[in-house]
């Protein structure tokens, strides 16, 4: 098998395909493709380019490259920054299919200076010669070396070629200023999950695609959705390797009864698979995750974690870590809480809490996952078991609220700083009680504001490390306060 489970139609269009094998009675006709869905759906102009409509505007630089708009200076060199599957290569493709165009792409990971040097002298002749403009696509411009992208600039400057240099990392930090500075940079955003509907809807229907010989329940689609990450790419490839499981249990239940899943009867005869939510499962080779990443979902189960962590039930907390990593939620999101929680919910009852948190996120930064899910399973089940204490919490929201409701006095005259020419004439410094002179390293003076003077914000509780900070901070106040 090479490729996709469903013939690839004639990239002229001519309406021509590949050979077909004879479909059994009463089957939806299909064979073995030439090419991955993915590629099929390629757009062919801008118009078919899902989202990005921000890019896409009437005179704008992309329509200007594709040779759909006509601008001042003519086309322009152009980064395009972006997540994966956000539709860089696409745009390259589509920019190439203009008139006079001669298209050449390179790989950062595999082309050297050698490579782009030919391409230059190439285009050079090619502009010269026969008119024609040469587009270079660069994948992954950030991998390329300084002196890779150096090499770029000549031909980039004299516009031998017209380069698209497609990148997922800031450009500002990975892209040398010469030649940002002689292209310009556009931004790509994350698809939405509209757009990847309508995306998937139409690989279905479309000659292209799926050619109608499937159908996509509401529930495949939703789950294909959820996984995808609003990558294009991916949602195709999962479509098309979900159909592949369809269509395989059609032909192992020949005698199911019509009309009913996973296929359904057509008034010719043909039954035509229905993807499932379980034929999409089976294909991603994972269970479904009911969690939408920017609704309910995300904040329910987010919710549903730190409170179990809360409320000591690591069990629970592993649960709701488990359903997010399979989400596909940003584990760096999932560390940052961790910290957040090791403070509010824990503070000094333990004080390591705050450590091992740190150090898991710093663990996922290096090792990524998904390994990943171990230091966070171990930062999960210590804070989930540890002593639980909100005293810093509430303590640093008091004073907050104090300092808004404008309890906010000088500060005394004795604390204020004595460093500067005239400070002293000031009365700054006099009568400061250096700590470390005293026998016990704690001095009796007035530290707060007069108006605060008394105020007890930090209230430690019984519990874990800060049953003995209680007994500590019960004798460093009195000796502060004189008592």
């Amino acid at each position: 098998m090479t490729g996709s489970l469903f013939d690839d139609l004639d990239p002229t269009g001519s309406g021509a395909s590949g050979p077909h094998e004879e479909a059994p009675p009463g089957r939806a006709r299909r064979s073995r493709g030439r090419s991955p869905l993915a590629v099929r759906m390629r757009p062919r102009s801008l118009d078919e380019i899902v989202g990005q409509q921000h890019l896409l505007r009437p005179g704008s630089p992309l329509r200007v490259l594709a040779g759909e708009d006509r601008g001042p200076a003519g086309p322009s060199s152009i980064i395009l920054w972006g997540p994966p599957g956000t539709g860089k290569t696409t745009l390259a493709h589509v920019i190439a299919r203009g008139v006079s165009r001669k298209f050449v792409e390179l790989s950062a990971i595999t082309a050297g200076v050698k490579d782009v040097r030919r391409v230059m002298d190439e285009a050079l002749t090619d502009r010269d010669l026969h008119g024609r403009t040469t587009v270079l696509f660069l994948d992954e411009i950030h991998r390329f070396t300084k002196a890779q992208q150096d090499a770029l600039l000549p031909g980039v400057e004299n516009q031998w070629v017209v380069l698209v240099a497609a990148t997922t990392e800031n450009p500002s930090f990975s892209v040398i200023s010469p030649l940002l500075s002689r292209s310009l940079l556009l931004t790509l955003q994350p698809l939405q999950r509209a757009d990847i509907a309508g995306l998937l809807e139409r690989a279905v229907a479309d000659p292209r695609g799926l050619n109608g010989e499937v159908e996509l329940s509401a529930e495949a689609r939703e789950h294909l959705l959820d996984l995808c990450g609003g990558d294009a790419r991916k949602a195709l490839t999962s479509l098309e390797a979900a159909a592949g499981v369809a269509f395989s249990e059609l032909d192992r239940e020949p005698d199911r009864e019509p009309g009913g899943e996973p296929g359904r009867e057509h008034a010719d005869g043909t039954t035509v698979p229905v993807i499932t939510r379980e034929h999409a499962e089976e294909a991603l080779d994972r269970a479904a995750v009911r969690y939408d990443k920017n609704g309910d979902q995300h904040y329910d189960v987010v919710s549903a974690f730190i409170k179990s962590i809360r409320g000591s039930d690591v069990d629970a907390a592993m649960h709701y870590l488990a359903r997010m990593l399979e989400a596909g939620e940003d584990p760096r999101f999932i560390a940052r809480r961790l910290i957040i929680s090791a403070s509010e919910d824990i503070g000094t009852a333990d004080p390591t809490a705050l450590q091992t948190a740190v150090a898991a996120a710093d663990a996922v930064q290096l090792i990524g996952m998904p390994e990943g899910r171990i230091p966070l399973a171990q930062a999960v089940a210590h804070l989930a078991t540890a002593p639980k204490s909100n005293a810093a919490y509430t303590a640093i929201n008091e004073a907050v609220a104090d300092v808004r409701a404008g309890r906010a006095g000088p500060v005394p005259l004795h604390l204020r700083d004595a460093h500067y020419p005239g400070a002293g004439q000031l009365g700054h410094g006099r009568d400061y009680v250096y700590s470390h002179d005293e026998p016990n390293g704690v001095a009796a003076q007035q530290y707060p504001p007069d108006e605060l003077v008394g105020t007890d914000y930090y209230r430690p509780v019984d519990r874990g490390r800060e049953r003995q900070i209680a007994q500590q901070l019960e004798v460093l106040r009195s000796i502060v306060r004189g008592r």
